[in-house]
Protein backbone atom coordinates (compact mmCIF):
# COMPACT_ATOMS: atom_id res chain seq x y z
CA UNK A 1 0.00 0.00 0.00
CA UNK A 2 2.59 2.49 0.77
CA UNK A 3 5.18 1.62 -1.87
CA UNK A 4 1.92 2.14 -4.29
CA UNK A 5 1.22 5.65 -2.92
CA UNK A 6 4.74 5.81 -3.16
CA UNK A 7 4.96 5.05 -6.83
CA UNK A 8 2.01 7.36 -7.70
CA UNK A 9 3.36 10.05 -5.86
CA UNK A 10 6.54 9.94 -7.99
CA UNK A 11 4.67 9.30 -11.00
CA UNK A 12 3.06 12.78 -10.31
CA UNK A 13 5.87 14.44 -9.85
CA UNK A 14 7.47 13.00 -13.45
CA UNK A 15 4.32 13.58 -15.44
CA UNK A 16 4.08 17.39 -13.80
CA UNK A 17 7.75 17.82 -14.53
CA UNK A 18 7.97 16.61 -18.27
CA UNK A 19 9.16 18.67 -20.64
CA UNK A 20 7.49 19.99 -23.96
CA UNK A 21 9.20 19.36 -26.63
CA UNK A 22 9.55 20.54 -30.02
CA UNK A 23 8.03 17.37 -31.07
CA UNK A 24 4.79 17.66 -28.99
CA UNK A 25 4.31 20.96 -29.83
CA UNK A 26 5.25 20.65 -33.63
CA UNK A 27 2.34 17.93 -33.41
CA UNK A 28 0.02 19.71 -31.42
CA UNK A 29 0.24 22.74 -33.41
CA UNK A 30 -0.78 20.80 -36.53
CA UNK A 31 -3.39 18.95 -34.93
CA UNK A 32 -4.69 22.43 -33.29
CA UNK A 33 -5.70 23.83 -37.40
CA UNK A 34 -8.53 22.06 -36.62
CA UNK A 35 -9.74 24.71 -34.64
CA UNK A 36 -8.72 27.00 -37.10
CA UNK A 37 -11.22 25.50 -39.47
CA UNK A 38 -14.24 25.63 -36.71
CA UNK A 39 -13.16 29.05 -36.20
CA UNK A 40 -12.94 30.35 -39.86
CA UNK A 41 -16.15 28.74 -40.31
CA UNK A 42 -18.19 30.94 -37.47
CA UNK A 43 -16.72 33.65 -38.73
CA UNK A 44 -17.21 34.08 -42.29
CA UNK A 45 -21.02 32.72 -42.18
CA UNK A 46 -21.74 36.00 -40.14
CA UNK A 47 -19.64 38.20 -42.02
CA UNK A 48 -20.99 36.95 -45.70
CA UNK A 49 -24.66 37.63 -44.41
CA UNK A 50 -24.08 41.57 -43.56
CA UNK A 51 -22.30 41.26 -47.80
CA UNK A 52 -25.13 43.12 -50.03
CA UNK A 53 -24.13 40.83 -53.25
CA UNK A 54 -24.34 37.55 -51.16
CA UNK A 55 -27.79 38.06 -49.76
CA UNK A 56 -28.83 39.58 -53.13
CA UNK A 57 -27.70 36.28 -54.82
CA UNK A 58 -29.19 33.81 -52.17
CA UNK A 59 -31.36 35.49 -49.89
CA UNK A 60 -33.16 38.51 -52.04
CA UNK A 61 -36.06 38.73 -49.88
CA UNK A 62 -33.74 39.11 -46.88
CA UNK A 63 -31.85 42.14 -49.17
CA UNK A 64 -35.43 44.00 -50.14
CA UNK A 65 -35.84 44.47 -46.55
CA UNK A 66 -32.56 45.43 -45.59
CA UNK A 67 -32.57 47.96 -48.07
CA UNK A 68 -36.14 49.30 -47.11
CA UNK A 69 -35.05 49.61 -44.01
CA UNK A 70 -32.02 51.79 -44.78
CA UNK A 71 -34.15 54.23 -46.74
CA UNK A 72 -36.41 54.84 -44.27
CA UNK A 73 -34.04 54.08 -41.15
CA UNK A 74 -35.26 56.22 -37.90
CA UNK A 75 -38.66 55.73 -38.68
CA UNK A 76 -39.24 52.05 -37.68
CA UNK A 77 -37.93 49.94 -35.08
CA UNK A 78 -38.18 46.78 -37.32
CA UNK A 79 -34.33 46.04 -37.78
CA UNK A 80 -34.78 43.43 -34.99
CA UNK A 81 -36.48 41.19 -37.46
CA UNK A 82 -34.53 41.52 -40.77
CA UNK A 83 -32.24 38.71 -40.58
CA UNK A 84 -34.88 36.42 -39.21
CA UNK A 85 -35.52 34.14 -41.91
CA UNK A 86 -35.72 30.51 -42.32
CA UNK A 87 -33.46 30.00 -45.30
CA UNK A 88 -30.69 32.29 -44.33
CA UNK A 89 -30.86 30.51 -40.55
CA UNK A 90 -30.60 27.54 -42.54
CA UNK A 91 -27.84 28.18 -44.34
CA UNK A 92 -26.13 29.11 -40.35
CA UNK A 93 -27.30 25.91 -38.82
CA UNK A 94 -26.97 23.48 -41.53
CA UNK A 95 -23.64 23.21 -40.50
CA UNK A 96 -24.38 21.39 -37.06
CA UNK A 97 -26.69 18.81 -38.25
CA UNK A 98 -24.05 16.96 -40.53
CA UNK A 99 -21.40 18.09 -37.58
CA UNK A 100 -23.90 16.18 -35.17
CA UNK A 101 -23.61 12.87 -36.83
CA UNK A 102 -20.41 12.89 -37.79
CA UNK A 103 -18.85 13.40 -34.51
CA UNK A 104 -20.84 10.89 -33.32
CA UNK A 105 -19.53 8.53 -36.50
CA UNK A 106 -15.87 9.95 -35.42
CA UNK A 107 -16.12 8.07 -32.23
CA UNK A 108 -15.76 4.69 -33.44
CA UNK A 109 -12.72 6.09 -35.89
CA UNK A 110 -11.24 7.58 -32.88
CA UNK A 111 -11.32 4.43 -30.61
CA UNK A 112 -10.54 1.94 -33.45
CA UNK A 113 -8.33 3.79 -35.51
CA UNK A 114 -6.64 6.11 -33.63
CA UNK A 115 -7.44 9.86 -33.47
CA UNK A 116 -5.24 10.82 -36.31
CA UNK A 117 -7.69 9.12 -38.86
CA UNK A 118 -10.09 10.94 -37.40
CA UNK A 119 -8.36 14.58 -37.81
CA UNK A 120 -7.37 13.66 -41.25
CA UNK A 121 -11.21 12.96 -42.43
CA UNK A 122 -12.30 16.14 -40.60
CA UNK A 123 -9.78 17.89 -43.06
CA UNK A 124 -10.71 15.97 -46.44
CA UNK A 125 -14.62 17.11 -45.29
CA UNK A 126 -13.83 20.27 -44.39
CA UNK A 127 -11.90 20.63 -47.75
CA UNK A 128 -14.47 19.75 -50.16
CA UNK A 129 -17.00 21.86 -48.38
CA UNK A 130 -14.91 25.08 -48.68
CA UNK A 131 -14.89 24.66 -52.66
CA UNK A 132 -18.47 24.16 -53.10
CA UNK A 133 -19.09 26.84 -51.15
CA UNK A 134 -16.79 29.02 -53.09
CA UNK A 135 -18.30 27.78 -56.37
CA UNK A 136 -21.77 27.83 -55.38
CA UNK A 137 -24.47 28.64 -57.79
CA UNK A 138 -27.71 28.54 -55.71
CA UNK A 139 -28.88 27.82 -52.02
CA UNK A 140 -28.90 23.86 -52.19
CA UNK A 141 -24.95 24.28 -53.45
CA UNK A 142 -24.68 26.65 -50.98
CA UNK A 143 -26.16 24.44 -48.08
CA UNK A 144 -24.96 21.07 -48.93
CA UNK A 145 -21.21 23.07 -48.77
CA UNK A 146 -22.66 23.67 -45.38
CA UNK A 147 -23.21 19.83 -44.82
CA UNK A 148 -19.12 19.08 -46.09
CA UNK A 149 -18.12 21.77 -43.86
CA UNK A 150 -20.15 20.11 -40.53
CA UNK A 151 -19.01 16.59 -41.52
CA UNK A 152 -15.46 18.34 -41.14
CA UNK A 153 -15.84 20.32 -38.15
CA UNK A 154 -17.48 16.95 -36.27
CA UNK A 155 -14.51 14.91 -36.87
CA UNK A 156 -11.90 17.56 -36.09
CA UNK A 157 -14.37 18.76 -33.08
CA UNK A 158 -14.25 14.86 -31.90
CA UNK A 159 -10.55 13.96 -31.95
CA UNK A 160 -8.26 16.97 -31.78
CA UNK A 161 -9.08 18.30 -27.98
CA UNK A 162 -8.36 14.26 -27.17
CA UNK A 163 -5.32 14.47 -29.03
CA UNK A 164 -3.98 17.65 -27.18
CA UNK A 165 -5.08 16.54 -23.97
CA UNK A 166 -2.73 13.27 -24.32
CA UNK A 167 -0.08 14.55 -26.10
CA UNK A 168 0.64 17.05 -22.92
CA UNK A 169 2.54 16.83 -20.25
CA UNK A 170 0.13 16.97 -17.06
CA UNK A 171 1.99 20.13 -15.93
CA UNK A 172 1.36 22.24 -19.20
CA UNK A 173 -2.16 20.25 -20.06
CA UNK A 174 -4.14 23.14 -19.74
CA UNK A 175 -2.05 25.41 -21.77
CA UNK A 176 -1.76 22.75 -24.94
CA UNK A 177 -5.28 22.08 -24.82
CA UNK A 178 -6.45 25.80 -24.50
CA UNK A 179 -4.02 25.75 -28.14
CA UNK A 180 -7.39 24.59 -29.47
CA UNK A 181 -9.69 27.71 -28.82
CA UNK A 182 -6.78 29.76 -29.28
CA UNK A 183 -6.49 28.41 -33.03
CA UNK A 184 -10.71 28.26 -33.20
CA UNK A 185 -10.11 32.26 -31.87
CA UNK A 186 -7.22 32.57 -35.01
CA UNK A 187 -9.49 30.85 -37.35
CA UNK A 188 -12.80 33.76 -36.42
CA UNK A 189 -10.27 36.74 -36.80
CA UNK A 190 -8.65 35.31 -40.12
CA UNK A 191 -11.82 35.57 -41.65
CA UNK A 192 -12.99 38.80 -40.24
CA UNK A 193 -10.11 39.78 -41.78
CA UNK A 194 -10.61 38.53 -45.10
CA UNK A 195 -14.42 39.11 -44.87
CA UNK A 196 -13.53 42.77 -44.06
CA UNK A 197 -11.06 42.93 -46.94
CA UNK A 198 -13.71 41.55 -49.40
CA UNK A 199 -17.00 43.02 -48.50
CA UNK A 200 -16.27 45.45 -51.34
CA UNK A 201 -15.50 43.04 -54.32
CA UNK A 202 -18.23 42.24 -56.76
CA UNK A 203 -17.70 38.83 -55.56
CA UNK A 204 -15.99 39.25 -52.42
CA UNK A 205 -18.19 36.02 -50.66
CA UNK A 206 -16.54 33.43 -52.71
CA UNK A 207 -12.91 34.47 -51.89
CA UNK A 208 -14.11 34.33 -48.21
CA UNK A 209 -15.62 30.71 -48.61
CA UNK A 210 -13.32 29.24 -50.35
CA UNK A 211 -9.96 30.65 -48.46
CA UNK A 212 -11.56 27.70 -45.97
CA UNK A 213 -9.55 25.65 -47.86
CA UNK A 214 -6.45 26.95 -46.98
CA UNK A 215 -6.69 25.76 -42.83
CA UNK A 216 -8.12 22.66 -44.56
CA UNK A 217 -5.30 21.91 -46.39
CA UNK A 218 -2.93 22.47 -44.01
CA UNK A 219 -5.08 20.19 -41.84
CA UNK A 220 -5.31 17.37 -43.85
CA UNK A 221 -1.82 17.27 -45.25
CA UNK A 222 -0.25 18.04 -41.88
CA UNK A 223 -1.84 14.79 -40.21
CA UNK A 224 -0.32 12.05 -42.02
CA UNK A 225 2.66 13.11 -40.42
CA UNK A 226 0.92 13.69 -37.25
CA UNK A 227 2.12 10.85 -34.89
CA UNK A 228 -0.31 8.95 -32.42
CA UNK A 229 -0.59 9.80 -28.83
CA UNK A 230 0.55 7.05 -26.43
CA UNK A 231 -2.68 6.77 -25.25
CA UNK A 232 -4.04 5.90 -28.30
CA UNK A 233 -1.42 3.64 -29.40
CA UNK A 234 -1.96 1.38 -26.02
CA UNK A 235 -5.57 1.36 -26.96
CA UNK A 236 -5.68 0.44 -30.57
CA UNK A 237 -2.90 -2.20 -31.08
CA UNK A 238 -2.06 -2.98 -26.93
CA UNK A 239 1.73 -2.96 -28.15
CA UNK A 240 3.18 -2.08 -24.63
CA UNK A 241 6.91 -1.42 -26.36
CA UNK A 242 5.40 1.05 -29.06
CA UNK A 243 3.66 2.63 -26.63
CA UNK A 244 7.03 3.50 -24.96
CA UNK A 245 8.96 4.35 -27.37
CA UNK A 246 6.47 7.15 -28.23
CA UNK A 247 6.42 8.17 -24.35
CA UNK A 248 9.97 8.41 -24.36
CA UNK A 249 9.74 10.67 -27.49
CA UNK A 250 6.85 13.19 -26.79
CA UNK A 251 8.12 13.64 -22.75
CA UNK A 252 11.69 13.71 -23.96
CA UNK A 253 12.95 11.68 -21.52
CA UNK A 254 13.46 7.77 -20.76
CA UNK A 255 12.10 7.51 -17.20
CA UNK A 256 8.52 7.12 -18.29
CA UNK A 257 7.87 3.86 -16.94
CA UNK A 258 5.43 5.16 -14.24
CA UNK A 259 2.78 6.76 -17.04
CA UNK A 260 3.61 3.85 -18.95
CA UNK A 261 2.03 1.82 -15.80
CA UNK A 262 -0.85 3.63 -15.67
CA UNK A 263 -1.49 3.90 -19.32
CA UNK A 264 -1.26 -0.37 -19.37
CA UNK A 265 -4.00 -0.53 -16.45
CA UNK A 266 -6.21 2.53 -17.80
CA UNK A 267 -6.27 0.65 -21.13
CA UNK A 268 -7.09 -3.25 -19.45
CA UNK A 269 -11.02 -1.55 -19.45
CA UNK A 270 -10.99 -0.20 -22.36
CA UNK A 271 -13.21 -1.11 -25.27
CA UNK A 272 -13.24 -0.94 -28.60
CA UNK A 273 -16.39 -2.57 -29.71
CA UNK A 274 -20.10 -0.90 -29.74
CA UNK A 275 -20.74 -1.39 -26.17
CA UNK A 276 -18.96 2.02 -25.31
CA UNK A 277 -22.00 4.10 -25.46
CA UNK A 278 -23.52 1.33 -23.16
CA UNK A 279 -20.49 1.58 -20.74
CA UNK A 280 -20.81 5.05 -20.53
CA UNK A 281 -24.46 4.92 -18.92
CA UNK A 282 -23.24 2.75 -15.97
CA UNK A 283 -23.04 4.49 -12.38
CA UNK A 284 -19.72 4.35 -12.27
CA UNK A 285 -19.22 7.01 -14.84
CA UNK A 286 -22.09 9.32 -13.89
CA UNK A 287 -20.15 12.20 -13.41
CA UNK A 288 -18.01 11.94 -16.35
CA UNK A 289 -21.36 11.51 -18.37
CA UNK A 290 -23.00 14.45 -16.30
CA UNK A 291 -20.29 16.84 -17.41
CA UNK A 292 -20.33 15.65 -21.01
CA UNK A 293 -23.73 16.54 -21.15
CA UNK A 294 -23.70 20.16 -19.52
CA UNK A 295 -20.59 21.56 -20.26
CA UNK A 296 -21.23 21.81 -23.92
CA UNK A 297 -24.82 23.08 -23.02
CA UNK A 298 -23.73 25.74 -20.73
CA UNK A 299 -21.36 26.60 -23.18
CA UNK A 300 -23.23 27.33 -25.69
CA UNK A 301 -26.06 29.17 -23.73
CA UNK A 302 -23.28 32.07 -23.00
CA UNK A 303 -24.93 33.51 -25.32
CA UNK A 304 -21.09 33.19 -27.53
CA UNK A 305 -22.25 32.18 -30.61
CA UNK A 306 -25.37 34.62 -31.07
CA UNK A 307 -22.60 37.23 -31.17
CA UNK A 308 -20.43 34.95 -33.31
CA UNK A 309 -22.35 33.87 -35.94
CA UNK A 310 -24.66 37.30 -35.59
CA UNK A 311 -22.24 40.19 -34.11
CA UNK A 312 -21.99 42.01 -37.58
CA UNK A 313 -26.13 41.58 -38.01
CA UNK A 314 -26.02 42.86 -34.57
CA UNK A 315 -24.29 46.12 -34.93
CA UNK A 316 -25.82 46.61 -37.74
CA UNK A 317 -29.35 46.65 -35.52
CA UNK A 318 -27.51 49.15 -33.44
CA UNK A 319 -26.49 51.46 -36.00
CA UNK A 320 -23.34 50.77 -37.89
CA UNK A 321 -23.32 50.20 -41.68
CA UNK A 322 -22.21 47.19 -43.66
CA UNK A 323 -17.94 48.17 -43.28
CA UNK A 324 -18.64 49.83 -39.75
CA UNK A 325 -20.47 46.37 -38.73
CA UNK A 326 -17.62 44.45 -39.75
CA UNK A 327 -14.98 46.15 -38.46
CA UNK A 328 -16.71 46.43 -35.15
CA UNK A 329 -16.87 42.22 -35.58
CA UNK A 330 -12.93 42.07 -36.08
CA UNK A 331 -12.01 44.31 -33.49
CA UNK A 332 -13.99 41.86 -31.23
CA UNK A 333 -12.12 38.97 -32.82
CA UNK A 334 -8.73 40.35 -31.76
CA UNK A 335 -10.04 40.61 -28.45
CA UNK A 336 -11.21 36.89 -27.80
CA UNK A 337 -8.03 35.84 -29.37
CA UNK A 338 -5.61 37.79 -27.15
CA UNK A 339 -7.92 36.99 -24.46
CA UNK A 340 -7.45 33.45 -24.88
CA UNK A 341 -3.86 33.25 -25.25
CA UNK A 342 -4.09 34.96 -21.60
CA UNK A 343 -5.89 31.97 -20.77
CA UNK A 344 -3.39 29.88 -22.04
CA UNK A 345 -0.50 31.26 -19.92
CA UNK A 346 -2.72 31.04 -16.33
CA UNK A 347 -5.01 28.32 -16.66
CA UNK A 348 -1.92 25.74 -15.18
CA UNK A 349 -1.33 28.03 -12.67
CA UNK A 350 -4.81 29.70 -11.13
CA UNK A 351 -6.55 26.76 -12.00
CA UNK A 352 -10.10 25.67 -14.35
CA UNK A 353 -12.48 26.57 -11.69
CA UNK A 354 -11.20 30.40 -11.02
CA UNK A 355 -11.51 31.20 -14.67
CA UNK A 356 -14.56 30.10 -14.80
CA UNK A 357 -15.99 32.26 -12.15
CA UNK A 358 -13.49 35.26 -13.04
CA UNK A 359 -15.27 34.78 -16.71
CA UNK A 360 -19.13 33.69 -16.20
CA UNK A 361 -19.41 37.07 -14.03
CA UNK A 362 -17.64 39.40 -16.52
CA UNK A 363 -20.18 37.69 -18.94
CA UNK A 364 -22.96 38.48 -16.96
CA UNK A 365 -22.11 41.95 -16.07
CA UNK A 366 -21.69 42.29 -20.05
CA UNK A 367 -25.05 40.81 -21.08
CA UNK A 368 -27.10 42.46 -18.39
CA UNK A 369 -25.89 45.98 -19.89
CA UNK A 370 -26.27 45.42 -23.10
CA UNK A 371 -29.70 44.43 -22.38
CA UNK A 372 -30.57 47.41 -20.27
CA UNK A 373 -28.80 49.66 -22.96
CA UNK A 374 -30.89 48.43 -25.59
CA UNK A 375 -33.92 48.12 -24.09
CA UNK A 376 -33.46 52.21 -22.93
CA UNK A 377 -32.78 53.18 -26.24
CA UNK A 378 -35.01 51.29 -27.86
CA UNK A 379 -38.17 52.62 -25.55
CA UNK A 380 -36.77 56.11 -25.70
CA UNK A 381 -35.63 56.59 -30.01
CA UNK A 382 -37.59 53.84 -31.66
CA UNK A 383 -33.54 53.19 -33.35
CA UNK A 384 -30.18 52.38 -31.31
CA UNK A 385 -28.07 55.30 -32.32
CA UNK A 386 -24.66 55.35 -33.12
CA UNK A 387 -23.43 56.58 -29.51
CA UNK A 388 -25.53 53.93 -28.46
CA UNK A 389 -23.75 51.33 -30.95
CA UNK A 390 -20.45 52.32 -29.54
CA UNK A 391 -21.02 51.17 -26.44
CA UNK A 392 -22.40 48.21 -27.36
CA UNK A 393 -19.06 47.28 -28.83
CA UNK A 394 -16.63 48.09 -25.84
CA UNK A 395 -19.60 45.81 -23.92
CA UNK A 396 -19.11 43.27 -26.48
CA UNK A 397 -15.49 42.96 -25.88
CA UNK A 398 -15.75 42.62 -22.67
CA UNK A 399 -18.29 39.71 -23.16
CA UNK A 400 -16.10 38.12 -25.60
CA UNK A 401 -12.66 38.50 -23.28
CA UNK A 402 -14.38 36.92 -20.18
CA UNK A 403 -15.69 34.35 -23.01
CA UNK A 404 -12.29 34.07 -24.37
CA UNK A 405 -10.29 32.91 -20.96
CA UNK A 406 -12.99 31.15 -19.51
CA UNK A 407 -15.78 29.03 -21.31
CA UNK A 408 -14.40 29.12 -24.51
CA UNK A 409 -11.24 27.54 -24.08
CA UNK A 410 -12.46 25.37 -21.10
CA UNK A 411 -15.28 24.23 -22.78
CA UNK A 412 -13.18 22.05 -24.78
CA UNK A 413 -10.31 21.80 -21.96
CA UNK A 414 -12.41 20.28 -19.12
CA UNK A 415 -14.22 17.69 -21.11
CA UNK A 416 -11.41 16.17 -22.65
CA UNK A 417 -9.20 15.62 -19.80
CA UNK A 418 -12.00 14.29 -17.41
CA UNK A 419 -12.78 11.14 -19.14
CA UNK A 420 -10.76 7.81 -18.34
CA UNK A 421 -9.40 6.24 -21.64
CA UNK A 422 -12.18 3.02 -21.34
CA UNK A 423 -14.78 5.50 -22.48
CA UNK A 424 -12.65 8.77 -23.28
CA UNK A 425 -13.49 8.14 -27.31
CA UNK A 426 -16.91 8.41 -26.89
CA UNK A 427 -17.77 10.70 -23.96
CA UNK A 428 -15.67 13.30 -26.27
CA UNK A 429 -18.28 12.46 -29.08
CA UNK A 430 -21.16 12.71 -26.71
CA UNK A 431 -19.80 16.16 -25.33
CA UNK A 432 -19.41 17.60 -29.33
CA UNK A 433 -22.63 16.17 -30.22
CA UNK A 434 -24.48 17.80 -27.41
CA UNK A 435 -22.58 21.16 -28.16
CA UNK A 436 -23.61 20.66 -31.87
CA UNK A 437 -27.17 20.33 -30.53
CA UNK A 438 -27.47 23.62 -29.12
CA UNK A 439 -25.03 25.33 -31.45
CA UNK A 440 -27.97 24.73 -34.07
CA UNK A 441 -30.57 25.31 -31.20
CA UNK A 442 -29.37 28.76 -30.77
CA UNK A 443 -28.46 29.45 -34.12
CA UNK A 444 -32.29 28.40 -35.21
CA UNK A 445 -33.42 30.66 -32.11
CA UNK A 446 -31.41 33.66 -32.07
CA UNK A 447 -32.84 36.21 -35.03
CA UNK A 448 -36.36 35.11 -33.90
CA UNK A 449 -35.90 35.72 -30.10
CA UNK A 450 -34.03 38.74 -31.32
CA UNK A 451 -36.85 40.01 -33.64
CA UNK A 452 -40.05 38.65 -30.73
CA UNK A 453 -37.68 39.63 -27.45
CA UNK A 454 -35.38 42.63 -28.50
CA UNK A 455 -32.98 43.05 -25.59
CA UNK A 456 -35.00 40.23 -23.52
CA UNK A 457 -32.76 38.14 -25.46
CA UNK A 458 -29.68 39.01 -23.30
CA UNK A 459 -31.23 38.81 -20.09
CA UNK A 460 -32.32 35.10 -20.93
CA UNK A 461 -28.60 34.19 -21.72
CA UNK A 462 -27.51 36.30 -18.88
CA UNK A 463 -30.16 34.12 -16.56
CA UNK A 464 -28.23 31.14 -17.69
CA UNK A 465 -24.73 32.59 -17.01
CA UNK A 466 -25.79 32.84 -13.02
CA UNK A 467 -26.80 28.47 -13.76
CA UNK A 468 -23.44 28.18 -15.01
CA UNK A 469 -21.30 29.90 -12.67
CA UNK A 470 -22.82 28.58 -9.39
CA UNK A 471 -23.15 24.79 -10.98
CA UNK A 472 -19.03 24.93 -11.83
CA UNK A 473 -17.94 25.74 -8.50
CA UNK A 474 -20.02 23.26 -6.81
CA UNK A 475 -20.04 20.10 -8.96
CA UNK A 476 -16.39 20.13 -11.09
CA UNK A 477 -13.48 18.79 -9.39
CA UNK A 478 -10.16 21.17 -9.98
CA UNK A 479 -8.04 19.08 -12.76
CA UNK A 480 -5.20 21.53 -12.81
CA UNK A 481 -1.77 19.71 -12.93
CA UNK A 482 -3.42 16.18 -12.32
CA UNK A 483 -2.11 13.56 -14.52
CA UNK A 484 -4.69 12.73 -17.35
CA UNK A 485 -5.05 8.81 -16.33
CA UNK A 486 -5.22 10.19 -12.25
CA UNK A 487 -8.33 12.86 -13.06
CA UNK A 488 -10.21 9.77 -12.30
CA UNK A 489 -9.41 9.59 -8.66
CA UNK A 490 -11.21 13.37 -7.99
CA UNK A 491 -14.22 12.46 -8.68
CA UNK A 492 -13.86 9.84 -5.53
CA UNK A 493 -12.87 12.43 -3.33
CA UNK A 494 -15.53 14.89 -4.79
CA UNK A 495 -18.45 15.47 -1.66
CA UNK A 496 -21.12 15.19 -4.37
CA UNK A 497 -19.92 12.22 -6.65
CA UNK A 498 -18.14 9.73 -4.23
CA UNK A 499 -21.05 7.93 -3.54
CA UNK A 500 -21.48 7.13 -7.33
CA UNK A 501 -17.84 6.62 -8.28
CA UNK A 502 -17.31 4.41 -4.65
CA UNK A 503 -17.31 1.43 -6.40
CA UNK A 504 -14.59 2.00 -8.65
CA UNK A 505 -11.88 1.15 -6.37
CA UNK A 506 -13.32 -2.17 -5.78
CA UNK A 507 -13.96 -3.19 -9.33
CA UNK A 508 -10.81 -2.20 -10.39
CA UNK A 509 -8.74 -3.83 -7.92
CA UNK A 510 -10.82 -7.19 -8.60
CA UNK A 511 -9.63 -6.94 -12.23
CA UNK A 512 -6.04 -5.91 -11.60
CA UNK A 513 -6.01 -9.07 -9.48
CA UNK A 514 -6.93 -11.00 -12.52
Amino acid sequence: MVAEEARKEAMAKSVSGGKITYFVVASCVMAAMGGVIFGYDIGVSGGVMSMGPFLKRFFPKVYKLQEEDRRRRGNNNNHYCLFNSQLLISFTSSLYVSGLIATLLASSVTRSWGRKPSIFLGGVSFLAGAALGGSAQNVAMLIIARLLLGVGVGFANQSVPLYLSEMAPAKYRGAISNGFQLCIGIGFLSANVINYETQNIKHGWRISLATAAIPASILTLGSLFLPETPNSIIQTTGDVHKTELMLRRVRGTNDVQDELTDLVEASSGSDTDSNAFLKLLQRKYRPELVMALVIPFFQQVTGINVVAFYAPVLYRTVGFGESGSLMSTLVTGIVGTSSTLLSMLVVDRIGRKTLFLIGGLQMLVSQVTIGVIVMVADVHDGVIKEGYGYAVVVLVCVYVAGFGWSWGPLGWLVPSEIFPLEIRSVAQSVTVAVSFVFTFAVAQSAPPMLCKFRAGIFFFYGGWLVVMTVAVQLFLPETKNVPIEKVVGLWEKHWFWRRMTSKRDIQETTILSH
